[in-house]
C-alpha cells in the first residue's frame, strides 16, 4: 500500500551476508531488478525509504504530532524497540524525537494515565502476559480515581483495535472473573472469623453490618470501573471486522486470552495481597455506587410512573421510530418557537432549562436523581448506564439544538459527555446530530438568506448589493428566530444542516472528556495551551 502511494520506495535489505536494493517509482513500477550493493557484516534487517505520491497527496502536509503519536505508540506496544523520528522539512532542524520503552506496554499505561491526570490508587501498574499457540498475549492496567471512567486500548499485531474484538471481550470476563473470586475467598474468610451464635441463636457482638458486608458479587461494569488498561495479542494471522476493520474476529484467540489472563492474574494477586485488596474494594465501592444510583432512579420512577412522558415534552404521532426525531432544545423560548415551527408527525421537541449537570464531576446517585437529566432518559425510553437498551429507543434521531454561541456549545458538550458516558450506545449507532441553526440573517426588501458562516454572509451580502447594502441580522439565540424561520433553517429536513456525531476511537474521546470535563485543572490547562494556536472562531 505504501508503494501504491510513493512517487519512490527503496528497500534495502540486510540478510546477514548481504545487502540488497531495490527501487520502484510512481506507485510501484520497478526501477532495475534487486541489486547486491554491499556486504552486511553479520546485519539483518530492513530499511524502507519513500516519497509520498504528490498526485495522491497534493499538498503534503502531513501533521508531525500524528505520525509522532502512532510511532510513540509501536514502541510501547513493542517493548525495547527504539524509534527516532526528524521532521527535515523545517529547515535547519536537527531535533529528533527517540521511543523506545523497555517497559512496553506498562510504560503505556503510566503514559496515558499521566496524559489525562488521574491518580493511582495503587502503585504499580499491574502487568501478565502469556503464550499460547504461537499466540502472545500482554495485559497491563492500573485503576485510578476517575470514577467515571473505563478505558481499554486493544491492540492486534499492533493494530489499533478500536472496536474491540475477541481479544477485548475475553479480557474483560477473565478481569471480572478473577475479582469475583478474590471477593467470594475474602467472604468465606470473613464468615469464618464471624463469632459463633449462642444458644438464643444471637450473634455476640454489636452493630450490623455494612453495606461492603452484603456485596458478595461484582458486575463487570463495577470491576472496571475507573480502569485505565491496554491489551495486546500477535497472532501468526489476524481476522479484522466492521467497516473500519478494526475489530478482531480471531476467535481461537478468546480462550486463549482468557486462560492466559486467569491464571496469570490470579498468581499476581497471590502474591500481591495488598493490590489485590484494594482492587476487590474499589470494586465493591463501585458496585454499593451503582446499587444506591439505580435506587435513586426507582425513587424517581415511583415519583412518577414508568410510562409517563416528561411534562415539557412535545411529543410527536407518527408511528415509524426510525423517521421520529426527538430535539433536545435549550430554553423554553426557543423550545416554544420550535414546537409551534416542526412538523409534528415526526418531531418531537424538548425544552431544556437551568443549568445542565457536568456528569463528568458528578457520582451516579446524582445523575440518576437530577432533574434536568432524568426527562432527557425518559423521553428517549432506553434506560441508563447498565439498563440502557438501544431497542427501546423512541426516535431514530436524537438533535441537540442550542445558540450558537459560547452557552450554546457548552450545552452542546454537557449534553455529549452525558450521552458518551450513560448511553454510549447512542453515540456508536449513529443516533446523535447536533442542529446548525443559522448565525445571519441577510435580507434585502423580498429576498433573505441565512448564513452559517462568517465567509457566507460576506457572500450574500455581495450578491444583494446594488446601490445600497443590505440589511444583516445577527441572531443572538434561537429564541430570535420565529417559528417560520426556526422550520425553514434548522428544522426542514430539505433546507437545514446537521452534524452527526461519529465515535472514532473511545478510548481518545475518553480522555479529551476527563481532561475537558472533569475535576483536574492541570491537565485541561496544558491541553488548552497546546490546542489554542488551533481555534479559528471564538465567540465570546
Amino acid at each position: 500500500m505504501v508503494n501504491a502511494l510513493s512517487e519512490w520506495l527503496c528497500l534495502t535489505i540486510y540478510d546477514g551476508k548481504d545487502v540488497w536494493e531495490q527501487r520502484f517509482h510512481d506507485g510501484g513500477l520497478y526501477d532495475k531488478p534487486r541489486c547486491k550493493i554491499g556486504k552486511a557484516g553479520g546485519r539483518t534487517g530492513t530499511t524502507v525509504r519513500w516519497k509520498p505520491s504528490g498526485g495522491v497527496f497534493p499538498d503534503r502536509k502531513h501533521d508531525y504530532e500524528i505520525l509522532r503519536e502512532r510511532l510513540r505508540e509501536k514502541a510501547f506496544l513493542n517493548a525495547g524497540l527504539h524509534i527516532t523520528m526528524c521532521d527535515k522539512r523545517v529547515r535547519g532542524s536537527n531535533a529528533a524525537d527517540k521511543f523506545v520503552y523497555e517497559g512496553g506496554i506498562a510504560e503505556y499505561v503510566e503514559y496515558l494515565q499521566k496524559k489525562r491526570g488521574a491518580t493511582a490508587i495503587h502503585e504499580d501498574v499491574i502487568y501478565v502476559s502469556g503464550v499460547i499457540d504461537k499466540i502472545a498475549v500482554e495485559a497491563a492496567f492500573r485503576y485510578t480515581d476517575d470514577y467515571n471512567s473505563e478505558v481499554i486500548r486493544s491492540f492486534a499485531n499492533n493494530i489499533h483495535t478500536i472496536e474491540g474484538g475477541t481479544h477485548e471481550v475475553a479480557f474483560k470476563k477473565a478481569l471480572s472473573k478473577v475479582v469475583n473470586d478474590l471477593l467470594t475467598k475474602r467472604v468465606l474468610e470473613r464468615d469464618k472469623r464471624k463469632p459463633a451464635r449462642n444458644k438464643a441463636g444471637s450473634h455476640h457482638h454489636g452493630g450490623g453490618g455494612s453495606k461492603a458486608d452484603s456485596i458478595t458479587q461484582v458486575s463487570g461494569e463495577a470491576v472496571r470501573e475507573a480502569i485505565n488498561a491496554v491489551v495486546s495479542v500477535k497472532l501468526p494471522e489476524t481476522e479484522l471486522e466492521g467497516q473500519t476493520k478494526t475489530k478482531l474476529g480471531n476467535r481461537e484467540a478468546g480462550p486463549i486470552v482468557y486462560k492466559v489472563i486467569t491464571e496469570k492474574l490470579t498468581y499476581y494477586f497471590e502474591e500481591n495481597a495488598k493490590v489485590a485488596d484494594i482492587v476487590v474494594a474499589k470494586a465493591v465501592n463501585a458496585q454499593i455506587a451503582r446499587d444506591a444510583a439505580k435506587k435513586a432512579l426507582e425513587s424517581k420512577r415511583k415519583a412518577t410512573s414508568d410510562t409517563a412522558l416528561p411534562g415539557k415534552l412535545s411529543d410527536c404521532y407518527g408511528k415509524d421510530r426510525d423517521k421520529n426525531e426527538i430535539y433536545i432544545v435549550e430554553g423554553d423560548s426557543a423550545g416554544g418557537s420550535a414546537k409551534q415551527g416542526r412538523d409534528s408527525e415526526f418531531q418531537a421537541i424538548l425544552p431544556l432549562w437551568g443549568k445542565m449537570l457536568n456528569v463528568e464531576k458528578s457520582t451516579r446517585e446524582k445523575v440518576y436523581d437530577n432533574d434536568k437529566l432524568v426527562p432527557v432518559v425518559k423521553a428517549l425510553g432506553t434506560g441508563i448506564g447498565e439498563e440502557f437498551d438501544i431497542n427501546k429507543l423512541r426516535y431514530g434521531r436524537v438533535v441537540i439544538m442550542a445558540d450558537a454561541d459560547v452557552d450554546g456549545s457548552h450545552i452542546r458538550t454537557l449534553l455529549l459527555t452525558f450521552f458518551f458516558r450513560y448511553m454510549p450506545e447512542l453515540i456508536t449507532s449513529g443516533r446523535v446530530y447536533i442542529a446548525q441553526p443559522p448565525l445571519f440573517k441577510v435580507y434585502k426588501g423580498k429576498h433573505a438568506r441565512y448564513a452559517y458562516t462568517d465567509e457566507a454572509r460576506d457572500a450574500f451580502i455581495r450578491e444583494l448589493t446594488d446601490t445600497t447594502p443590505p440589511k444583516v441580522q445577527r441572531y443572538k439565540g434561537l429564541g430570535e428566530m420565529d417559528p417560520e424561520q426556526l422550520w425553514e433553517t434548522t428544522l426542514n429536513p430539505d433546507t437545514r444542516t446537521m452534524k452527526q456525531i461519529e465515535l472514532d476511537d473511545p478510548a481518545f474521546a475518553d480522555e479529551l472528556f476527563s481532561i475537558l470535563m472533569g475535576t483536574k485543572v492541570e491537565p485541561r490547562r496544558e491541553f488548552i495551551e497546546q490546542n489554542a494556536k488551533y481555534v479559528q472562531n471564538l465567540d465570546v
